[in-house]
């Protein structure tokens, strides 16, 4: 069982960078630092996409219009955070 708790925050903590990495691209995009005409920067544009908006997508429902301030990949950081602390600080020792 100990196995399946690492897994899961292992998987919470990949999932957290691919956020990360998710936002810096989304700024990048925006500032015209990277060619968006590249094959390279549109597939990875699009994995990270792919990977991040099922997630972010009820967040941004749920939140006020801020105008051009996205806040959602910092409310799922959050999210994640809690989730991953619950796990590690409750559901873990009852394991173990």
């Amino acid at each position: 069982m100990l196995a399946l708790i690492q897994t899961i925050v292992l998987a919470l903590d990949l999932y957290w960078w691919i956020i990360i990495a998710s936002a810096i691209f989304s700024w990048l995009y925006a500032f015209n630092v990277v060619n968006p005409r590249n094959q390279v920067v549109g597939t990875i544009g699009n994995m990270l996409f792919r990977l991040t908006e099922p997630a972010l997508r009820p967040i941004r429902r749920l939140m006020p219009d801020l105008g051009g301030i996205d806040i959602s990949p910092i409310v799922l950081l959050l999210a994640l955070f809690f989730v991953r602390q619950f796990i590690l600080t409750t559901v873990a020792p009852l394991v173990i």
